[in-house]
């Protein structure tokens, strides 16, 4: 099984995806279409096709990761490709290796995709200036994460039916989020209404250059949103100078069924995971039925499938 290719579009001409930028609205609509016929795949009882049979991908997550590793392995494995994981703690970088030298090391195995994830923004950029495979971004730092942009608009094409004139609101930390970075560029190109809330010591200072409207209340960000993403508190990379106290943030950003009646009666609560409860959301919400994150972690498998197809050759007829 292969998705149905329409002959009328341009042949995909994209090695690698480092950013939502990578992507005009023709490009992420034909990734998302393409997922559709994964998903379906997904829910039969033999879940493994044969698209990519022979090809290889390499899983290199230098930062801790259940949801976005996972999903990257089984959209691999069912596509029928050989996968092999490696994470930080098992590498060579541990020992005083360089990412350059780990990356070339991986090269010698002639891998056809590498997907990495790396503490530093502008790592996937990097390695893939100096890898012959293509490499897809699973998060470099606080820059970009752009499958899991396209995962939220699968997600909410799916419950909406078409994002354009959508308002989604994406609130919490977006100072340290790459999430909000490439969701904001991504779901601006496919016709939404981006709003940013925040606390202003959370916030870019070039956040509006996102194409974003900006909050420093979370209130105005919510009201008629037909959207509402929350981000999770990146303790890891906080200190104090940025929140008074976790309760401080709770009572004033965080999302519970009061704030959540703000926006519209049929409006979808999303996060990327994982949740701190009782923080950025109550578990009313999270688990309340509004919220589509399941969804969210069900639609990655399949979108990263289609993005595994189409960069790995899958839309050349040269691919059986």
């Amino acid at each position: 099984m292969e998705p149905m290719v329409d002959s009328q579009l341009p042949n995909w001409a994209l090695r690698s995806l480092i950013s939502a930028n990578d992507l005009d609205a023709t490009s992420a609509r034909r990734i998302l279409d393409t997922a559709e016929t994964f998903f379906e795949v997904s829910r039969r009882p033999i879940r493994k096709v044969p698209a990519l049979r022979g090809k290889t991908l390499l899983n290199v997550f230098f930062e801790a990761s259940t949801r976005t590793r996972t999903s990257f392995e089984l959209a691999g494995k069912r596509l029928s490709m050989d996968v092999v994981n490696l994470s930080g703690s098992s590498s060579s970088t541990t020992k005083g290796e360089t990412l350059l030298d780990t990356i070339k090391t991986l090269e010698a195995m002639q891998p056809d995709l590498v997907v990495i994830r790396h503490a530093a923004s502008g790592a996937a950029h990097y390695v893939a200036k100096r890898c012959r495979a293509g490499v897809i971004n699973a998060g470099d730092g606080t820059h970009e994460h752009p499958t899991q942009a396209l995962l939220d608009a699968f997600t909410i094409r799916r419950h909406k039916r078409d994002l354009a004139g959508l308002k989604v609101a994406i609130c919490g930390d977006i100072l340290h989020s790459r999430v909000a970075r490439s969701n904001a560029l991504l779901l601006g190109k496919l016709g939404a209404r981006v709003h940013f809330a925040g606390p202003r010591t959370l916030m870019p200072l070039a956040a509006d250059q996102l194409g974003a409207v900006v909050h420093d209340r979370i209130e105005p960000a919510l009201e008629g949103a037909d959207v509402v993403m929350m981000l999770r508190i990146q303790r890891e990379r906080l200190s104090g100078v940025f929140l008074p106290t976790l309760r401080e943030y709770s009572r004033t950003f965080g999302l519970n069924e009061k704030r959540l009646a703000l926006a519209k009666r049929d409006a979808i609560v999303l996060h990327p995971g994982p949740m701190n409860r009782g923080v950025e959301i109550s578990p009313e919400v999270a688990d309340g039925p509004q919220s589509v994150i399941l969804d969210q972690v069900e639609a990655g498998v399949a979108v990263r499938m289609a993005v595994l197809w189409l960069l790995a050759g899958g839309d050349s007829p040269a691919v059986g």
